[in-house]
C-alpha cells in the first residue's frame, strides 16, 4: 500500500493516512505538528528513498478526513498501531514534529514491542490548568479568526499557497519555495479542513500526558531550531534530559525548518536502530 489512502479503524472510524518513500524497507512513522497532516511526512520522501526507508504518516482525529472524536495520545498511538496491523508493519521508527512530540512518546511508552527509536523535532512540553474542552473553547475564537485570514476554502492555489508560506516564519516559508503551489495548497486545505484537530492537538499538548518520558525504553534524540520561538531549545531540552534523549540544536534555525531543512540527518540518525 503506497500513497495516498483512507482507512477504517476497529471501531468505525475513518484514518486518512500516507505510505511512501522506499519501494521496501524498515518502516518510519511520522507523527505531525498543528495544525498540519500527513503533507508534511511527504516533504520527506526524496530523504526516504536515500535513506532505505518507509515513511508512514496518519492524519490525528480531526485533520483532513480523519474522524473526529474525544481523542488522546494514547488512543492515537493505538489508532497507529491499529493501522500498522492492517497493513502487515512490524517494528518501527517514530519521528514527532511539535506537538506531535507527546504523541511519540505516548506511542514509545505504550507500544514498547513496536518501537524500536524515537526522533522528537522542535518538541514543547509544559503544562498549563484547565481541562481540555476548557482550553479548546478557549482557543476557538482567535483560532478561526487565523483561519479566516488564510481561506482555505479559496480555489485559488496560487494565492492560498502565498498566505500559508505568509503566515510561516521567514526561514520556514522559504523552504516551502520550491514545492508547488498545489501541493503547499492542498496541505492547507487539508489541515484546516476541520477546526476540531488543532483545537484538540493543542489543548491536549499542554495538559498531563498519559504516559511520562520516563516511561519510555527506546533509545531517543532530540533536535531544536535555536531561533525557534513556538518550540524553544530549552523546553526541548527539559524533554530530552527526561527521555535519556541525546540533544541537538540546530544554529540559526527556526521551527519548521529543523524538519524541512534536515530530513537526512534525522532518517540517518534513526535507521541504524531498525530492523
Amino acid at each position: 500500500m503506497t500513497g495516498v489512502t483512507t482507512t477504517t479503524l476497529p471501531d468505525g472510524r475513518t484514518a486518512q493516512l500516507w505510505l511512501g518513500g522506499a519501494g521496501q524497507g524498515p518502516v518510519v512513522v511520522f507523527l505531525h505538528g498543528c495544525p498540519d497532516t500527513r503533507h508534511a511526512a511527504m516533504t520527506g520522501e526524496a530523504a526516504a528513498r536515500a535513506a532505505g526507508v518507509r515513511l508512514l504518516c496518519v492524519n490525528r482525529p480531526g485533520y483532513g478526513r480523519s474522524t473526529y472524536h474525544a481523542s488522546d495520545p494514547g488512543t492515537v498511538a493505538d489508532d497507529v498501531v491499529a493501522v500498522l496491523d492492517q497493513i502487515g508493519i512490524g517494528r518501527i521508527g517514530v519521528l514527532a514534529m511539535s506537538i506531535g512530540g507527546g504523541y511519540g512518546v505516548s506511542l514509545a511508552a505504550r507500544h514498547p514491542d513496536r518501537v524500536q527509536v524515537l526522533g522528537l523535532v522542535s518538541a514543547q512540553y509544559r503544562q498549563e490548568p484547565g481541562s481540555v474542552e476548557e482550553a479548546m473553547e478557549a482557543a476557538r475564537p482567535d483560532f478561526e479568526a487565523w483561519v479566516a485570514t488564510i481561506r482555505p476554502e479559496d480555489p485559488d492555489d496560487t494565492a492560498l499557497a502565498a498566505r500559508w508560506r505568509a503566515s510561516l516564519p521567514e526561514q520556514d516559508a522559504a523552504l516551502l519555495a520550491d514545492t508547488p503551489d498545489v501541493e503547499v495548497a492542498a496541505a492547507a486545505r487539508e489541515a484546516l479542513a476541520q477546526h476540531e484537530g488543532f483545537l484538540r492537538d493543542a489543548a491536549l499538548a499542554f495538559r498531563p500526558w498519559p504516559h511520562l518520558p520516563e516511561d519510555v525504553r527506546c533509545p531517543a534524540y532530540a533536535w531544536s531550531g535555536e531561533l525557534d520561538g513556538n518550540a524553544p531549545a530549552a523546553d526541548t531540552a527539559r524533554l530530552a534530559s527526561r527521555l535519556g534523549a541525546q540533544h541537538f540544536v540546530r544554529p540559526g534555525t527556526t521551527h519548521l525548518a529543523a524538519l524541512l531543512g534536515h530530513w537526512p540527518d534525522l532518517l540517518a540518525t534513526l535507521r541504524p536502530h531498525l530492523d
